[in-house]
């Protein structure tokens, strides 16, 4: 299992980790609601947040979950869908 990881928002505060989506992008969530989902993409100049509501949040991890599929990862494809299934029940 993969350490947690944290950020903290200007705004909203403490957000936590769901899952890295592909280089430089990485979906968070506010840590204690998780109603709020951010897109957040590393670059030179820093972080940048996108807020995201919960359903597209969703459609972007059920996207990198078939893509790891089709990729035959099953180990990541495994713990992906675990995370899946406790962020969005």
């Amino acid at each position: 299992m993969s350490p947690e990881n944290y950020l903290n928002h200007p705004t909203f505060g403490l957000l936590s980790s769901v899952c890295i989506l592909e280089e430089n992008r990485q979906l968070f969530t506010t840590l204690y609601a998780q109603r709020l989902f951010f897109l957040v993409t590393t670059s030179p100049d820093g972080l940048e947040f996108e807020p995201l509501g919960r359903v597209e949040a969703r459609l972007l991890m059920e996207n990198h979950l078939r893509r790891l599929r089709r990729n035959g990862q099953q180990n990541e494809y495994a713990k992906l869908q675990d995370t899946y299934k406790r962020t969005f029940p």
